[in-house]
């Protein structure tokens, strides 16, 4: 990879490094909008208490109440409606799900759509929350300049995803997480080391255990993302002595989803915790939350891994539609050895998937709250931002392989074409 990465420099592949200058720049833009603060609003919030998620999932810009506090969690919000919708329950949704790349289109759109009227109700609830005493035209104005700061990311995302180089939301997801790494890392080191409250040398072990973890973890999701399930194909109008008897097949990864399961888990707990953070720490409902959703808590932390299961299982079948893949299959004159083609592939196929989406949802699961059980047990005084480790670190390094993947596809192609 490293090798092919060196093509880089090659001054026929320029256009390549205007790509990466054009989505290094998107995401400078990203990290200075989380620190410029909506007027008015200069030290609203002293404690993020429940909020620590949403805040690190947007790159602090929650804490610092940036134009861009709610970052792109509208649109993850507004994916999983429609995704929703999608599962026969609305016949609109579903003939969308089903017209190929243009109904793929239209049901971004909306999903664009519906995330704009959700930062909106979001912005309106975060600025009733956290700025006390303002009129409703002081909030409205507050609400519409949230709004705009999702809006304005999510063109940013797609020109990234158009002229840079990978899927722009999902970077600006990635960087976010990033920035926060240093302060979790920090936090850790003080609560750890400098203000422990046991031994130091206990202090000292627990924190390099810490770090030994989260490589543990980069490792894990990098074996995780290169993980496949190779199906044999043949094809009955061609010989193998045509293709030097190579072999064709369909891969599956072990997680066809990647980090969407993880992504959704965490928004939909977020959820709760908005709610909870709007009503204040003193209300029914904060403290419910606070003991059996927050997933640092045991039925927290269960309910997280379901939700990453019930995800992984919703985000395969919106990717791959075992029906349509058997029907392309038979139309190519594919088939698969020993299977016979139409239904029986499609069945095939299916359970195929489910196997190997189990594995993988376990993978990411385990991966996901190894660093919650991990500070669980080491100390019960680690800050709140720590807490988003496992999920952090899953997401970021699922986002770079995937771009690094396409960034290396890319310097393959180029370079074979040059040759040619």
């Amino acid at each position: 990879m490293f090798k092919n990465l060196k093509l880089i420099f090659s001054p026929k592949n320029k256009d390549i490094r205007k790509r990466i200058g054009f989505t290094l720049f998107g995401l400078l833009i990203f990290a200075v909008g989380t620190t410029i603060p909506v007027p008015g609003t200069e030290g609203a919030i002293s404690n993020l208490g429940l909020w620590e998620l949403i805040n690190a999932i947007g790159g602090g810009a929650l804490k610092n109440f940036s134009i861009f506090a709610l970052g792109v969690m509208p649109y993850i919000s507004a994916s999983i409606i429609t995704g929703i919708l999608q599962m026969d329950i609305i016949p609109y949704f579903t003939e969308l799900k089903d017209s190929g790349e243009q109904g793929r289109q239209k049901i971004n759109q909306i999903n664009r759509y519906i995330g704009i009227v959700l930062a909106f109700l979001q912005g309106f609830a975060m600025a009733f929350t956290f700025v006390k005493g303002a009129g409703t035209v002081e909030y409205l104005k507050i609400a519409l300049i949230l709004t705009g700061g999702t809006a304005f990311l999510l063109w940013l995302g797609d020109q990234i995803t158009q002229k840079g180089m990978g899927n722009g939301i999902s970077l600006i997801i990635m960087a976010g997480i990033i920035s926060t790494v240093p302060k979790m890392f920090i936090d850790t080191f003080k609560t750890l080391i400098l203000n422990h409250t046991g031994s130091l040398a206990m202090g000292i072990v627990g924190f390099i255990l810490f770090v030994l973890v989260y490589l543990l973890i980069v490792v894990g999701v990098i074996f995780e993302e290169s993980s496949e399930r190779r199906i044999p194909i043949q094809y009955s109008n061609r010989t193998t002595s045509a293709y030097g008897q190579k072999q064709s097949y369909i891969p599956f990864k072990l997680n066809s989803a990647g980090v969407m399961p993880v992504i959704f888990a965490s928004v939909i707990l977020s959820i709760p915790t908005f709610i909870g953070g709007i009503l204040g720490n003193d209300s029914g409902f904060t403290k419910f939350v606070t003991n059996y959703i927050n997933y640092t808590t045991p039925t927290g932390f269960v309910l997280y891994i379901i939700l990453i299961f019930v995800f992984g299982y919703f985000y395969t079948n919106m990717q791959i539609n075992p029906k349509e893949l058997a029907k392309n299959l038979n139309k190519s004159g594919g088939y698969i050895p020993g299977i016979r083609p139409g239904v029986e592939t499609e069945k095939y196929i299916k359970k195929i998937l489910y196997r190997i989406t189990f594995l993988g949802s376990t993978f990411i699961a385990v991966i996901a709250g190894l660093p919650i059980v991990f500070s669980s047990f080491i100390s019960t005084g680690l800050p709140a931002s720590v807490s988003i480790g496992g999920t952090g670190v899953l997401i970021v390094v699922g986002v770079a392989i995937e771009t690094c993947k396409q960034l290396e596809s890319s310097l393959i192609n180029r370079n074979y074409k040059g040759a040619r």
